[in-house]
């Protein structure tokens, strides 16, 4: 099921409803940025999570603030680095597991989309140095999750 949250735009952007998203900005623009009241995820936020490409290009482009944090202190660039496979990534790695290249291509391909992500979000200048309440980095969290791309990246943007 995943989670719910109290805004609308915030549940869209989870759920990668980006028409969604999109008549939601259209009818008041003061959504781009908007927390929830439970957790304080952003429609940024909510979108990292579930590595959203589209919805978080098309929040970026709107000037989303990619620096607003979270009830745990954590901003997008924390979500979009912590961004693993979803249930159904699992379901289908073991349905093919007799061919494993398939499987291989599968992990090599979400690994991609997260690069991709964070590649758009640094772009838009994201604090890199942002810490959540545990004092982590994005770094911090590339480097315990042994991402070393994504931790080669997060080293050049600091």
């Amino acid at each position: 099921m995943g989670i719910l949250y109290s805004e609308p735009i915030c549940q869209a952007a989870y759920n990668n409803d980006f028409n969604e998203v999109q008549l939601l900005l259209q009818e008041d623009s003061n959504y781009l940025n908007i927390q929830d009241s439970f957790g304080g995820d952003t429609p940024l936020i909510c979108a990292c999570k579930q590595g959203h490409n589209r919805i978080v290009s098309y929040l970026l482009k709107r000037n989303a603030d990619i620096n607003l944090k979270n009830k745990k202190q954590r901003t997008c660039l924390h979500y979009a680095v912590k961004k693993r496979f979803n249930f159904l990534d699992y379901l289908l790695i073991i349905i093919l597991m007799p061919v494993l290249l398939i499987g291989y291509l599968l992990m090599v391909s979400k690994s991609k989309q997260n690069e991709n992500l964070i590649k758009m979000l640094l772009k838009a200048d994201v604090d890199v140095n942002a810490t959540d309440y545990d004092g982590e980095t994005p770094l911090d969290i590339a480097r315990r999750l042994k991402f070393t791309n994504i931790e080669c990246m997060l080293k050049k943007a600091s």
